[in-house]
């Protein structure tokens, strides 16, 4: 094959940007095997934490597809339309209406789904050989509980929950009540089947992995209690077996803003697994799957495997973009907050404007600035979205950067958050809740948290910064003590979207 072969832009998939879909399009074949995905297959970490994009839900399928190939393993997935807050909150009394529902009642309900999850599986496959004895127990169990069809998943979590509401709140005498819960929540009706299923995971293994908790997420205290009890039937589940593990995926903010969640997860921080990317993982994770499509178009196996990272980011993109001379990756991955969906988005709209004009690769400057208009607008909306409870409406606050410079020193930006709310720049009663309680201060605080600014990086954290940059955001430092900080600017992610001007003297460095 050609060396100077160009890549066919018609023929270029990069799969799709969630994991749900990319499982059907090739994502067994360019997945990027990190160390956070060897911790959580060997079961060393069984809760996953990241935000949007991050990863979380690939990482679930590759172990579900992986573990399905391997003969007495069973895999139960609980997808967001089996088991969502969203669901089930239409079912159950909301805590206004006189919900007593909280996180013990959730916790056990969650064990009682799980376990009857994991029973059903391994029912399913129970050889002629084990009907008898302790695991024929739990086979007929299954079958006069839970005939296939019999109930959703949702349902046996609901009707749990329903069990303990009509004891709480139905006309029992106390000593009556009293037994009677204490009968639900230490799940009798399967408890004694606990050994039984023992017996059946020494030859047999069952992973269950729950994914997206977030989807129709209100930030009430019931919602809360869904998922931190969740949490804690996870770790009290993964005590039985070794040959058992319940995975969860949680979204961070949603972590950071449970404190019963947090306050058990001190117990179990060596079980977490946050998610984290770096410059040189994400770029694999974009020739890896230009790699998979030169593959499939049969280009010359030895061809394709002399291709480094930057030797295939090169098909696709010119090296140096005619914009202040700048390379290409750098000014990509310098519009995301390092997360992939996001590199995976941009590529792919760059792509798509290429396509629309006829431009051949490798893509330059001008079909990246016109995708870059539309990508900025998705994510900026995006973002607002993703915080949408803990700062409602933020895409309000961002709306207010727009047509200004995006550099801006301390006392510049603090003006403009006080006028916020001083000058009636916000009319949202939503928005204007949260924000009457933040300093500005607060405010820059807040907005860096969220990705919206970057700071200018000062003293030691010098050394974390990508060459050629200055500044800083929350996906390459944590730690950083945004009030010693006297220089921002608003991320580029943004910048196109809002409209956004340069200083006077903008210097690549100071980008």
């Amino acid at each position: 094959m050609n060396p100077d072969l160009s890549l066919d832009l018609a023929a270029l998939d990069l799969g799709a940007p969630a994991a749900e879909r990319d499982i059907q399009r090739g994502l067994e074949h360019y997945f990027v095997e990190s160390e956070a995905f060897k911790r959580v297959s060997d079961r060393t970490k069984t809760i996953i934490l990241g935000n949007r994009g991050s990863g979380k839900s690939a990482i679930f399928k590759m172990l579900a597809a992986r573990e399905r190939r391997i003969r007495h393993v069973h895999v139960v997935e609980l997808a967001p339309e089996d088991y969502s807050y969203e669901l089930l909150r239409e079912t159950m009394l909301r805590e206004a209406e006189g919900s007593w529902a909280k996180l013990g009642a959730y916790a056990v309900a969650w064990k009682y789904l799980i376990y009857v999850m994991v029973m059903k599986s391994v029912a399913q496959d129970m050889p002629k050989s084990m009907s008898k004895g302790p695991a024929g127990k739990v086979l007929r169990y299954v079958r006069d509980n839970h005939a296939h069809g019999q109930h959703s998943k949702l349902s046996a979590l609901v009707s749990y929950l329903k069990r303990l509401e009509g004891i709480k709140i139905g006309p029992y005498e106390a000593g009556l009540r009293a037994k009677e819960l204490e009968r639900l929540y230490r799940l009798e009706e399967i408890h004694h089947l606990l050994p039984a299923l023992q017996e059946i995971l020494v030859k047999e293994k069952v992973i269950v992995l729950v994914d997206e908790l977030d989807r129709g997420w209100d930030a009430s205290e019931d919602a809360k209690a869904f998922v931190a009890g969740l949490f804690q039937a996870c770790m009290s589940i993964n005590e039985l077996s070794p040959r058992l593990t319940v995975y969860m995926s949680l979204r961070q903010e949603l972590y950071d803003n449970i404190p019963s969640l947090y306050e058990d997860a001190q117990k179990y921080r060596d079980m977490i697994e946050v998610l984290n990317w770096n410059e040189s993982g994400l770029q694999q994770l974009i020739a890896r799957r230009v790699r998979h499509s030169l593959e499939d178009r049969k280009v010359s196996e030895a061809y394709v495997r002399s291709l480094t990272d930057d030797g295939l980011w090169g098909l696709l993109f010119q090296e140096t973009l005619d914009y202040r001379k700048s390379k290409s990756f750098g000014y990509m991955i310098d519009r995301t907050l390092y997360r992939p969906r996001e590199l995976i988005q941009l590529c792919q709209q760059a792509i798509d404007s290429a396509r629309g004009s006829d431009t051949p690769a490798p893509l330059g400057y001008a079909v990246l600035s016109e995708a870059e208009r539309r990508y900025s607008e998705e994510r900026a909306k995006d973002i607002a979205a993703e915080y949408r409870f803990e700062y409602p409406n933020l895409l309000e606050v961002f709306e207010v950067f727009r047509g200004h410079s995006y550099h801006f020193d301390r006392e510049e930006l603090e003006l403009l958050c006080l006028e916020l709310v001083l000058d009636e720049k916000i009319k949202n009663p939503e928005t204007l809740k949260w924000l009457e309680h933040l300093d500005p201060s607060a405010i820059i605080d807040v907005l860096w948290r969220v990705g919206f600014l970057r700071a200018r990086a000062v003293g030691g954290i010098k050394a974390q910064r990508r060459s050629g940059s200055s500044y800083l955001g929350p996906h390459q430092v944590s730690n950083l003590s945004i009030a010693t900080i006297t220089q921002f600017q608003v991320h580029p992610m943004f910048r196109s979207y809002l409209g956004m001007k340069e200083p006077k003297g903008t210097s690549t460095r100071a980008r």
